[in-house]
């Protein structure tokens, strides 16, 4: 040791565990103030969402156009919402076209949505089920009728959800051809208002709302 050197003391006791804590104290809260935030999105000291530090964890954004493109994908309806369940009695094909089949729609307009589930009751083979499942404007005398076809297919069910692309009536064609009696449980929810008996969309005046054999009246199934 020259003579300008000092020897070097240690620190005493307290000091230097007072020093060690504050470190530690400091080291813990860049951890739970800074890291955790930033790199795990856990903020259990709420200094990230205070400083931004909890943002730099997620994932680069990218805006979607909703109102661009063909079709606007969010809308809003003066209309309620609503749902409804409509079993229709179908008769064999014994019983006659009029008794084994009808169309059954609900009014609706553009851009609307309807979400529907249906499935037959009393059939056992789908080939002797077939749906025609389509809408069309209600013109008046004279003018022309704009049609869209969705759908043509035997099956027993069917489940899904239809925009309406103008303003009319929307849904299917129903035809039984088994021998069977079979009963049709539509369940429907959306935007959209039925229609009254006899009116287009609904000539055989099906009934919402009530058991089977309730909606069809007038309807003779008796053996």
């Amino acid at each position: 040791m020259s003579a300008n050197e000092q020897p070097t003391r240690p620190m005493a006791k307290g000091p230097l565990i007072a020093a060690t804590l504050g470190a530690a104290a400091v080291a813990a809260l860049i951890v739970l103030g800074a890291i955790l935030p930033a790199e795990f999105n856990r903020d259990p000291l709420g200094l990230g969402k205070l400083s931004g530090l909890s943002r730099l964890w997620a994932p680069d954004e990218k805006k979607v156009d909703v109102k661009g493109g063909s079709a606007t994908l969010a809308h809003e309806y003066a209309a309620p919402f609503r749902t409804d369940t409509i079993e229709i009695p179908l008769g064999g094909f014994l019983d006659g076209a009029d008794k084994s089949e009808l169309e059954y729609k609900v009014r609706m307009k553009k851009d609307a949505t309807l979400i529907y589930s249906w499935e037959v009751v009393g059939a056992a083979d789908a080939r002797d089920f077939h749906f025609d499942q389509h809408g069309h404007t209600t013109p008046a005398p004279g003018q022309p009728m704009t049609v869209a076809t969705y759908k043509q297919a035997f099956g027993l069910k069917q489940q899904g959800a239809l925009t309406a692309p103008f303003d009319g009536i929307q849904g299917w064609q129903f035809s039984n051809s088994s021998e069977n009696r079979v009963v049709v449980r539509l369940k429907l929810a959306g935007f959209y208002d039925l229609i009254p008996s006899g009116q287009p969309g609904n000539e055989s005046g099906v009934v919402a709302n009530v058991p089977a054999k309730d909606a069809r009246p007038g309807l003779d199934l008796a053996p």
